[in-house]
């Protein structure tokens, strides 16, 4: 498993499990969680939809390969 597969597995997990919270989070508004809890989930909801963003842009241009491609490091 390459390390560009490892970040991808992780940032999708980590995905997955800030809209879970963000998702609880709002479930619990209506109760003693209050203004709190809605700005947890919405905090929660924007971190998914930012490390979202990153992983689709990480599977379209297929990773740092293309930044590397030029550079000076050795490979190997």
């Amino acid at each position: 498993m390459s390390v560009l597969t490892a970040h991808k597995i992780l940032i999708g997990s980590a995905v997955a499990m800030f809209l879970g919270y963000g998702i609880w989070e709002f479930l619990r508004y209506p109760d003693p969680g209050g203004m709190g809890a809605l700005l947890r989930g919405s905090l929660s909801a924007a971190a998914a939809v930012g490390l979202g963003v990153y992983l689709r842009t990480l599977f379209h241009r297929g990773g740092w390969t293309e930044h590397v491609r030029g550079s000076s490091i050795p490979k190997g």
